[in-house]
């Protein structure tokens, strides 16, 4: 059935006869401590008629400085006006082929970063429960001299450092790269819990896991399927491509359990029982197989193992797929019909489908159906998976994973030996500097640290609370670095706090203090270091399309603030290894006197490693040059028309193969063979070897146009060439980089160690992809489910299904802590005193954990009051009445969460919606009263995740925060 617009909206609230809008809802229900701070701010004196003011004698000229959006992942250009150092108007950027001059809420009170007052200012240290102002250097000596006493006693895994999104490529690749010299995997950041699950799958299906497609080219979808995802709050200004694409004749699907803004503006809409997507999208498949509407030609050519995919599929008959999803019959034909019948059709997915317990499984089955219909490597289809931090992606892509090294090269033996030539140090010395014991691994074995994934940030709290014979390291967590990140976002906040009160050291590292400076009740041994924002910087970012983009420095720092980097080579300078970790990067002094290691060095090196992901041909010259000619990309394409950048692609998305003086335009889709290669065509990615149970994996008659290679191939060695007669075209520099790596055995260097890029520039030379020629695979055999099947969430709402769809058995080993799976879902029966299923998301007001978007007062204005969405079947069952004050309660530790009802048929029966942008109250205590002075956000409130639940990805340690039990009564 499809709602209209009248029928059910996410903004309409009713019961008792009240029917209002969200913002009314948030005006009528009263002002929230915070609301009122903001309120005060503007006196009857303040508000008067305004005059434009003559311009005073000694103003100085006006600059203008082009940056990106630092919120969500689309990229948006803006203009910023800066004069005599102050940031004094801004524009969106309305010849930037993102936004077109568009700005959303949060874009438009960009500004506020430059001239808000509610910032860390100076850096701070806990002293008996008060805040005490230290200076830099102070500051950088303690924290120096705690640390390295933990890494003497305890060991380089007992410090914990937590990077950050929201650092530039170069900061987060630098930070990256800080793990080799500390000693520790133990590293992690945002993206494990928003799109860690995407990352696996996807690129265990067809080869990297990235966005394949960009926001522009839905504009030549002919069918939209969102799933998880709420663009319209999430990603607003994606949504004129979006709607674009919908004028062009585009049908719009979401398939959501909520009826969001972005379900307001679909063409059909389907309500699914959180937790069931693989039902649902197999029950999509069970009908296209049924009606012989798959792409067989593709299939042949480039998929593998899809007749596993079929027995599976097998299963999900409409009446199966109807009890355990919700989704009638009638409903998922239909979705079926409209994506087999428009094409090429895309899919869109967000962190409603990722953060889950199967989240692997979910994002491999969108695969699988895009690879069913023929969708993927075309413009218009292909998975366009819209990441929420404004460098997520590139900070996944180079930054601190605790799995991998820049450029997904893992942690083994010849990951660390690339990149500790690429930094010019002694691999022998690097893996000194890891703890010297072995471990037992997750496969069995004995592991060297060095090459045993960390602890994800996800579970860092356990890392802490376990005891230490559980944990497969040296000793548990003893101290925290909290580099850029919002504790409120993750799930367990009660163990969080506890974990908290447990280390030796917390430091905190961020413009604002966040909610880790004041959850626990610690007295001593705190810091906070007040870090710049990225106006106050440099250097590059990564939109969710893997386009590159260059920011300006807008103002210089504000208050005693510093950039992350700088700060990073201050404790660099501390420990000992800044000599050589900045070995080949320039150091310069600032404006404020500091030695700063120079963004554009960062580039270079990072330049001369990442040959896997094709970070390699954007120089900082190729991307300053884009930055000054947004104006020339096509706005569909992304092609540049003419100009400085003719037949450049805008931001040059990886891949960007070869050196930056091959002039690679990159890639704008995917494995998209239409192409050449050396014009941004591509094909699967040749990675899981050639044949399995003795089917090849290599791609039948499909090759990119113009290669020389009519068929499959592996991946390029210099062996290959040599097997081909291509090792000629090698310059006499790039062989003699080849023998270097190689040494005795240069046949084995292959394209992504080969440090001249002579393998892969060769290859392209004969219209070959670097990295082979491949079919992408449906059946992941190294999972745990090699086909994406269906699990009940382990606090589950239908306990009645759990014996025929069980979660997996407890894990005693995995990421180097024990893991609960059966334990808890068959502990008991959780949904009769828990019935309601609780879920979370995104308001357009306010971004990530948001201290930062809460500190705007524009912003703040905006979303005053933490609140629950529920519909009014659940509210009057619980004696409940729209505005009224609620319990939220989990079913874990007792925890509870206090906040306002919001009764909307936005969410259907049984379902109950919590923003998670909240923090600063925990349980029903305000904790404003901790915060530093002047440094509290204007609106605080619960964090949802106070009562959120355990639960986590098989493969990724992916929180689940979609899909667990909660009740709600009256306050």
């Amino acid at each position: 059935m499809k709602l209209t617009r009248k029928q059910a909206t996410s903004g309409a609230v009713s019961g008792a006869g009240v029917s209002a809008t969200r913002r009314a809802f948030l005006r009528n229900s009263g002002l929230a401590a915070g609301g009122a701070a903001v309120a005060g701010m503007f006196t009857p004196r303040m508000m008067r008629k305004t005059e434009a003011a003559e311009p005073a004698a000694n103003a100085g000229p006006v600059e203008t400085k082009r940056t990106v959006c630092s919120h969500c992942s689309v990229g948006c250009g803006v203009y910023a006006k800066v004069q005599n150092g102050v940031w004094v108007d801004q524009e969106p950027a309305f010849d930037h082929p993102f936004n077109l001059g568009a700005h959303c809420a949060k874009g438009a009170a960009l500004r506020e970063h430059g001239i808000g007052t509610r910032r860390l200012k100076y850096p701070l240290k806990l002293v008996d429960g008060k805040w005490k102002r230290i200076p830099w250097d102070q500051a950088i000596e303690e924290i120096g001299d705690r640390l390295l006493k933990i890494r003497q006693s305890a060991g380089p895994d007992s410090v914990y450092w937590l990077g950050s999104s929201k650092h530039n490529n170069e900061q987060a690749y630098l930070f990256c790269k800080w793990r080799g010299f500390w000693g520790s995997n133990n590293m992690d950041h945002q993206a494990r819990i928003c799109h860690s699950t995407t990352v696996a799958g996807v690129a265990n299906t067809w080869g990297y896991g990235a966005m394949t497609n960009s926001y522009n080219d839905m504009h030549n979808s002919k069918a939209m399927l969102f799933i998880g995802s709420n663009a319209a709050e999430a990603h607003p200004v994606a949504m004129q491509h979006i709607l674009r694409a919908k004028e062009g004749g585009s049908k719009m699907i979401v398939i959501d359990p909520r009826y969001t803004r972005t379900a307001a503006h679909s063409d059909y809409y389907v309500s699914i029982r959180p937790g069931t997507d693989v039902p649902f999208i197999w029950g999509v498949l069970w009908h296209i197989f049924q009606n012989g509407w798959e792409d067989t030609e593709y299939i042949n050519q480039r998929v593998y193992g899809l007749e596993k995919i079929r027995a599976e599929v097998a299963k999900w008959t409409p009446d199966v797929v109807e009890n355990v999803s919700w989704a009638k019959p009638e409903q998922v034909r239909q979705v079926a019909e409209m994506m087999a019948k428009n094409r090429p059709g895309t899919i869109v997915w967000c962190m409603g489908g990722t953060q889950h317990t199967i989240g692997n499984n979910n994002t491999r089955a969108y695969c699988v159906l895009q690879l069913a219909l023929g969708n993927v490597g075309v413009s218009g289809g292909g998975a366009n998976i819209f990441r929420g931090h404004d460098n997520v992606q590139g900070a996944t892509d180079l930054g601190p994973n605790c799995h991998t090294l820049p450029g997904y090269y893992g942690l083994s033996e010849g990951a660390w030996k690339h990149w500790s030539r690429v930094w010019d140090v002694d691999f022998e010395w690097i893996k000194g500097r890891f703890d010297p014991e072995l471990y037992d691994g997750e496969s069995g074995g004995k592991v060297h640290p060095m090459n045993m994934s960390g602890i994800p940030v996800s579970r860092w709290m356990d890392g802490v609370l376990e005891s230490k014979n559980n944990i497969t390291q040296k000793n548990p967590i003893h101290a925290m670095v909290f580099w850029g990140h919002a504790s409120n976002s993750q799930t367990r906040v009660p163990e969080q706090k506890k974990a908290m009160e447990m280390l030796d050291t917390l430091v905190v590292i961020d413009p604002h203090p966040t909610v880790s400076a004041v959850l626990g009740e610690r007295q001593n041994n705190t810091y906070l270091l007040p870090a710049s924002t990225q106006f106050e910087t440099y250097g590059s970012v990564t939109a969710s399309n893997r386009s590159l983009q260059w920011r300006d420095k807008v103002i210089e720092p504000l208050f005693e603030s510093k950039p992350d980097h700088v700060i990073m080579y201050k404790l660099a300078k501390k420990f000992g290894f800044a000599d050589q970790m900045f070995k080949h990067i320039k150091i310069v002094k600032n404006a404020q006197g500091d030695e700063e290691p120079l963004i554009e060095d960062i580039v270079r090196e990072y330049n001369r490693g990442t040959w896997t992901i094709g970070y390699t041909g954007q120089s900082p010259e190729r991307m300053k040059l884009q930055q000054q000619n947004w104006h020339t990309f096509n706005t569909t394409s992304l092609k540049a028309e003419g100009g400085a950048c003719n037949g450049e692609f805008f931001g040059l998305p990886w891949p960007c193969w070869g050196t930056a003086e091959m002039k690679h335009p990159g890639t704008p889709v995917l494995y998209d063979p239409s192409k050449p290669v050396a014009e941004g065509g591509l094909c699967f990615r040749a990675r899981f070897g050639v044949e399995h149970d003795g089917v090849s994996l290599l791609a039948n008659n499909s090759y990119p146009v113009g290669s020389d290679i009519k068929d499959g191939y592996p991946e390029f060695t210099f062996g290959m060439l040599q097997k081909l007669g291509w090792d000629t075209d090698l310059t006499p520099d790039e062989m003699a980089a080849i023998q270097k790596v190689g040494g005795a055995k240069p046949a084995g260097v292959n394209w992504k160690t080969d440090l001249s890029g002579g393998i892969q520039r060769v290859a392209i030379k004969h219209g070959c992809a670097p990295f082979g020629n491949a079919k992408a695979r449906t059946v992941v055999w190294q999972f745990p489910d090699p086909v994406p099947i269906h699990r009940e969430p382990l606090y589950t709402s239908r306990h009645d299904l759990i014996s025929k769809y069980p979660t997996y058995e407890d894990r005693k080993i995995l990421y180097r802590l024990p893991t609960r799976y059966a334990s808890v879902q068959n502990a008991r029966n959780y949904s009769t005193d828990f019935p309601l299923v609780h879920i979370s998301g995104r308001l357009v007001e306010y971004e990530g954990g948001g201290d930062e978007t809460r500190s705007e007062a524009w912003l703040a204005e905006l979303q005053q009051e933490m609140f629950v969405e529920i519909n009014p079947v659940d509210a009057n069952n619980a004696n409940v009445r729209h505005g009224q004050v609620v319990w939220l309660e989990g079913p874990e530790n007792g925890a509870k969460i206090r906040i306002r009802a919001m009764v909307t048929r936005g969410v259907p029966p049984g379902v109950v919606f919590t923003p998670f942008h909240f923090d600063g109250h925990f349980e029903g205590a305000d904790l404003r009263d901790k915060y530093p002075e002047g440094a509290a956000p204007y609106v605080l409130g619960e964090s949802t995740n106070t009562a959120t639940t355990y639960g986590y990805d098989v493969v990724t340690m992916m929180q689940e925060t979609k899909a667990t039990l909660c009740r709600v009564v009256p306050a």
